[in-house]
């Protein structure tokens, strides 16, 4: 459909910043162009027969797309095929915005992401720049601190037009995720079948590694992000020394922060505290972490992420909403909409607001379930 003709929707139950309100929006050249608590009189307005309006999901760190390029070990996928399956994906999950992470620096030895870093960028770049993209595509650097080339590597990415976010990640041994050297011990010989004298060497080598390269590659990869005013991101934040490290090098997002002490204190600090959507669902972390639901109850929840399962958001959005000391509507759709928004500095979407872009996701409740029945993304139906 033409972002350009004027499109009425009525009879919604539109999710605004305070309230949910019945009533009609009004789409022209791609943005809000009215709001009204009034059913629309106009000839071929859509009926929404009472479905919500939300504003299209904005996703801050997902590895949706490795799945689509790598579908099993050692198969890779063509590029441009497995961007656009991906990104329908985003769209039929009602996802508009979409930071999609890739990461620097992996110590993963089974995984493609080093091999394919550039292969993947360079093919959202291309759907995005022959409009074959549904959505909107950002690019979200996760990197890994502890690695040798991980500097020099986004160094070669800092231009990149889709930048947008960049997380300072330490997954080495002793340190946030892996504090216990007995717990990293146990995960790394687990997933690599490792020996005893395997694990630790490799320990030995990624405590090595630590030393001589976290603080530089934290402190150079913060200070051209705040020269360039790229938004930040921490990641899991285990201690109060962690939160204020992160405030020094002026985060503005919290990744899953692994202590209510840690997230807490990033809440207080104005960091925006993000947690997973499949923790919310599910009803806590796959990993042992911290339960996003009991960060919901304390009020230190500030977004929500789909991470690996995109239609996650969606249901973590009702979920929040209905739960007993929850967050109402409103604030709930908001940590999918308005907050990661102002989180990354796109003051154009996020909410229905008359002059926004028209980024909307059409929702209906099936046995309380909620159903995406239409996604709009920037005026232009995409689902």
């Amino acid at each position: 459909m033409n972002a350009c003709a004027e499109q009425v929707l009525t009879h919604a139950r539109l999710v605004l910043d305070d309230e949910v309100i019945d009533g009609s929006l009004v789409i022209r050249d791609g943005r809000i162009a009215e709001l009204d608590t009034r059913p629309s009189q106009v000839h071929g307005a859509v009926d929404c027969g009472g479905d919500y309006l939300l504003p299209g999901l904005i996703e801050l760190h997902t590895d949706n797309m490795e799945k689509y390029f790598q579908p099993r070990p050692k198969v890779a996928w063509p590029a441009r095929q497995a961007a656009l399956a991906h990104d329908a994906q985003m769209a039929a999950s009602g996802i508009t915005t979409v930071f999609d992470s890739l990461s620097i620096g992996t110590i993963d030895m089974n995984s493609m992401r080093e091999g394919a870093l550039h292969g993947m960028h360079d093919a959202m770049l291309d759907i995005q720049a022959h409009g074959m993209a549904r959505v909107d595509h950002r690019l979200h650097l996760r990197c890994e601190v502890c690695h040798p080339a991980t500097l020099e590597t986004f160094q070669r990415l800092v231009d990149s037009p889709l930048l947008g976010l960049v997380s300072l990640m330490d997954h080495a041994p002793g340190q946030r995720q892996f504090i216990s050297l007995d717990a990293y011990r146990t995960y790394y010989q687990g997933k690599y079948g490792f020996s005893d004298e395997e694990i630790t060497t490799f320990i030995d080598r990624q405590l090595a590694n630590s030393v001589r390269y976290s603080s530089d590659h934290r402190r150079g990869i913060a200070a051209e992000c705040q020269r360039r005013g790229l938004a930040l991101a921490s990641h899991d934040d285990a201690t109060i020394e962690h939160v204020a490290e992160s405030r020094e090098y002026g985060i503005r997002v919290a990744e899953f922060p692994t202590t209510h002490e840690a997230a807490e204190a990033s809440h207080r600090a104005g960091m925006a505290v993000l947690m997973g959507a499949p923790n919310v669902v599910r009803g806590g972390s796959h990993s042992g972490n911290i339960a996003a639901a009991d960060l919901v109850r304390l009020g230190v929840l500030d977004v929500l992420s789909s991470d690996y399962y995109p239609a996650s958001m969606l249901d973590a959005i009702f979920h929040i909403a209905g739960m007993e000391e929850g967050y109402g509507l409103p604030r709930a759709v908001a940590t999918a909409t308005r907050n990661p928004a102002e989180a990354v500095g796109l003051a154009d979407r996020g909410r229905l607001a008359e002059g926004l872009r028209a980024d909307l996701l059409r929702v209906r409740l099936v046995d309380g379930h909620p159903l995406v029945q239409r996604v709009w993304c920037a005026g232009r139906q995409v689902h």
